[in-house]
């Protein structure tokens, strides 16, 4: 799948184990390099292994999907596609998105 970043941090956070080990953790800057590398062998959405319960959300994050890291972080993504795709009851059509852009690393229940 293709990972593109919502901004230059993001990038770096996800490329650079000291800087993530330095903002997240060591648990969630090693589970933050297992996400990312499953991230980059899917080629989509839905092949995405289990770990970390991968899902899409809802409420105001609608159109999002998340992974879980470690102790409450999560790396959140949306689809890179114009247009999104769809399914048939307006949902986001997981299984063909196979481009997201990240765009954020932390804990959004605070």
């Amino acid at each position: 799948m293709e990972i593109n970043y919502r901004d230059s941090k993001l990038r770096k956070l996800c490329e650079n184990n000291r800087e993530a080990v330095r903002k997240l953790g060591a648990d969630s800057a090693k589970k933050l390099q297992t996400r990312h590398s499953d991230m980059a062998a899917a080629a989509n959405v839905e092949e995405l292994p289990p770990l970390g319960n991968p899902h899409p959300l809802t409420g105001d994050r609608n159109g999002q999907f998340s992974i879980g890291l470690a102790g409450g972080m999560r790396l959140v993504f949306e689809p890179d596609h114009k247009p999104v795709p769809h399914k048939e009851d307006g949902g986001i059509h997981w299984g063909q998105v196979t481009a997201v852009t990240i765009i954020f690393i932390g804990d959004y229940h605070d």
